[in-house]
């Protein structure tokens, strides 16, 4: 049995697994991360601590085997902007001067202004992030550097990496760049390259300097072996012996795409049996929630980003839609409501989780009645940190519509359930989106820490009115970083074969047709939600 170890380094922790040639996890262990928060929209880490982490699961996974039988190491990570010095040293990201905060972390958005600016230009390079940029994304970032911090940091600046790229280089020394990183974050071209003008307009030319240096003029595909494997330093600090492979790494989101999408689906009697791979979506959900799409040819998603050629499977194209805040608001809605203490106290006396114990509190309050029904007058609108798809706009604010004058346990799991729901109605918004543009999807393939949540998973298949795969493995994040390290080790031909025997269809869940008819109400409720916000704008602009 050959082993392959998957590195996940997600916003709050670092994961690593050793996972067999077959896609068994045999073991996993967990690391938290620093992050801090100086101002709201500012999120910072810092890359020593996460290396750390890395090198801390390393050791903890590769004890349970003989290491001469570990072939490969693949890394995932968030697509956060890692800032280094010409010495490869942490430098700053913020005006405190703190160098070992040199991290902008994906969910940043201090650079809103910036990215308006950019979009603004309508380079023909934001036709491939679904014509509007993202302030998540590295080249407002830059901007934001280059005219805040520019003696502080842009000056002295000698290297910008996005994360799953500086993982690489740390373990091999090698300065090359992963194709999923630089076409998905960054405006790089699988056919032509970087864009120089775009730079030159956006006021970012010195980045074009030295063959781009700075921001990398190597790049390879995703799973392809970087440089001569791990070092002797950081094979030391890792655990495992030198010269293991290290293959070229993903986006998170998109590991976890790799680790499910590619599952064989014989006998399992989904609509996407005996169909090309380009009928199935992956949704990726945790802190924030991604929707990966693949076509044979490019198709252009407004408000959805892509198409990328090669950024997730090999010769394929990848529309990237996403929701900047699932998880994450969940946590927000319920932690600030007045019944969570009582609920985070029934839920320890009981066991469970509290979601685990909102989801049972919903089904002793639904009556006859479908779950779903308890929110027919509660209605949310998701995007409290912005809307990334289909809609494109940063400044969107969060709405709630129908609160009482009450404040119990029952109320609270109404309105998390309204929550959950509006995330499912926002996963409806971007795969019409995509429908509508040229996409064929008939099932969706969910991972990711809410893909363990049921109820989450079934308002996702009633909503959307499409069957939920679950992987066989619950971390596909993982399997899918082990499948980059199989694939480099040269144990299989392509990503494709590793994807389609690591990859493994787990639970099945279908949606209630009898429930169609409610979702359709709603659906046209939270569309409504977003029109009158604008309108609400509107009216108050003319003040």
């Amino acid at each position: 049995m050959q082993y392959y170890v998957g590195i996940d380094v997600g916003t709050s922790s670092v994961r690593g697994a050793l996972v067999d040639q077959n896609g068994k996890v045999v073991v996993q262990t967990e690391q938290p991360i620093q992050i801090w928060e100086p101002q709201p929209d500012y999120y910072e880490q810092s890359s020593a601590d996460i290396w750390a982490a890395c090198c801390a699961v390393s050791k903890k996974i590769v004890q349970s085997v003989d290491q001469s039988r570990i072939r490969g190491v693949g890394f995932d990570a968030t697509c956060s902007l890692v800032v280094l010095d010409e010495k490869f040293e942490p430098l700053a990201v913020n005006a405190e001067g703190v160098n070992n905060r040199n991290i902008i972390m994906w969910m940043d958005h201090r650079a809103v202004d910036q990215v308006d600016r950019i979009n603004q230009t309508k380079h023909c390079v934001l036709r491939y992030v679904g014509g509007v940029m993202s302030p998540e994304m590295q080249p407002p970032k830059l901007l934001w550097l280059k005219e805040k911090l520019r003696s502080i940091c842009w000056e002295k600046a000698g290297h910008f990496f996005d994360l799953p790229d500086f993982l690489s280089w740390k373990a091999t020394g090698a300065t090359t760049r992963s194709l999923c990183t630089l076409v998905c974050k960054w405006t790089y071209s699988a056919q032509t390259g970087w864009d120089d003008g775009f730079w030159k307009q956006i006021g970012l030319e010195d980045l074009t300097v030295n063959n781009h240096s700075k921001i990398g003029n190597h790049v390879l595909s995703p799973g392809s072996r970087v440089g001569n494997g791990l070092t002797s330093v950081t094979a030391q600090e890792l655990g495992l012996p030198k010269g293991i492979a290290v293959a070229a790494s993903l986006i998170d989101a998109h590991a976890g795409g790799l680790g499910v999408i590619g599952a064989d689906a014989r006998g399992s009697k989904l609509p996407c049996e005996n169909m090309p791979i380009t009928s199935r979506l992956a949704l990726i959900c945790g802190t924030s929630s991604c929707h990966m799409g693949i076509s044979k040819s490019p198709i252009f998603v407004p408000g959805v980003w892509g198409p990328y050629f090669s950024a997730m499977v090999p010769d394929l194209w990848l529309n990237e839609g996403g929701q900047s805040a699932t998880g994450k608001l969940m946590d927000h809605v319920v932690k600030s409501h007045a019944a969570f203490p009582e609920l985070e106290s029934n839920a320890k006396a009981s066991g469970k989780n509290v979601y685990m114990y909102l989801n049972c509190h919903l089904e002793s309050i639904k009556k006859c009645s479908a779950v779903g029904m308890l929110t027919v007058d509660l209605h949310v609108w998701p995007d409290f940190h912005g809307n990334r798809s289909p809609l494109a706009d940063p400044t969107l604010k969060g709405m709630v519509t129908g609160l009482a004058l009450t404040n119990s346990l029952d109320d609270l799991a109404k309105l998390y359930l309204a929550t959950v729901q509006a995330i499912a109605l926002g996963t409806r918004h971007i795969l019409e989106t995509m429908q509508n543009a040229g996409h064929q999807i008939n099932t969706l393939f969910m991972c990711g820490g809410l893909s363990k949540n049921l109820l989450f998973v079934q308002m996702h298949s009633d909503i959307s009115g499409m069957p939920i795969v679950l992987a066989e493995e619950v971390e596909s994040v993982l399997v899918g970083a082990a499948v980059l390290g199989a694939y480099a080790s040269g144990d299989f031909k392509s990503i494709q074969e590793a994807m389609e025997k690591m990859g493994k269809i787990g639970k099945i869940i279908h949606p209630d047709l009898a429930q169609k008819r409610y979702y359709d109400n709603k659906y046209k409720v939270f569309l409504k939600l977003a029109d009158h916000q604008k309108e609400y704008r509107a009216i108050m602009q003319n003040i």
